[in-house]
């Protein structure tokens, strides 16, 4: 290669912005499995319902006082960042909540949740044990709280999965970044 056409190259070699990485971050990690629960409209929902879409798998309540609306909220308006951007890509993308609080979160209440932060949001609750499966399946940490004069609260870890049209995880939603970061990591990872 002469002088001329190596500089030449090495010159549009700059131009270009550093290539993803091959592996997404979460590729291999034991999160997901199967689950059966219920959607905002009574139906039985299994992981099987979302085979070949993307997926957001949030775990939260709907009495959160703060950090579940707020992730909701940068869930659903990265989602919708994406639709301008890449519409085909975002009709692809499935953002779940999955109540951590059965108990409250009944169907109708998580239907008037989800839809405030986005249309194809899907809630999910189901009964204690289910939920406590599936939030072991996507090694999810939750539990009741002390009581108050106004209910309780429950501890939870605060985590979006980016999964595969296959189940399998892909990355961590950084949710506390806000939208542009959320739509910046589902383009990222889901092709």
């Amino acid at each position: 290669m002469n002088k001329r056409a190596f500089l030449l190259a090495l010159a549009l070699a700059g131009c270009h912005p550093a290539a993803p990485h091959a592996t997404p971050p979460l590729a291999g990690a034991a999160i997901g499995g199967p689950f059966a629960l219920v959607d905002q409209a009574g139906r039985t929902v299994t992981e099987r319902s979302f085979a070949g879409r993307y997926r957001i798998m949030y775990f939260g309540y709907t009495f959160c006082p703060d950090v579940c609306p707020t992730d909701a909220q940068a869930i659903g308006a990265g989602l919708r960042l994406l639709e301008g951007s890449d519409p085909a890509l975002a009709a692809r993308v499935v953002p779940v909540f999955v109540t951590v609080d059965p108990a409250r979160d009944t169907s109708a209440v998580l239907g008037r949740f989800v839809v405030a932060f986005h249309p194809r949001f899907v809630g999910l609750t189901g009964s204690p044990d289910a939920i406590a499966r599936t939030a072991k399946e996507y090694a999810v940490y939750y539990s009741k709280g002390a009581g108050s004069s106004d209910g309780y609260l429950v501890n939870h870890s605060r985590t979006a999965y980016l999964m595969d049209p296959d189940n399998k995880p892909l990355a961590l939603l950084p949710t506390e970044q806000g939208a542009q970061a959320v739509a910046d990591e589902i383009r990222r990872w889901a092709t």
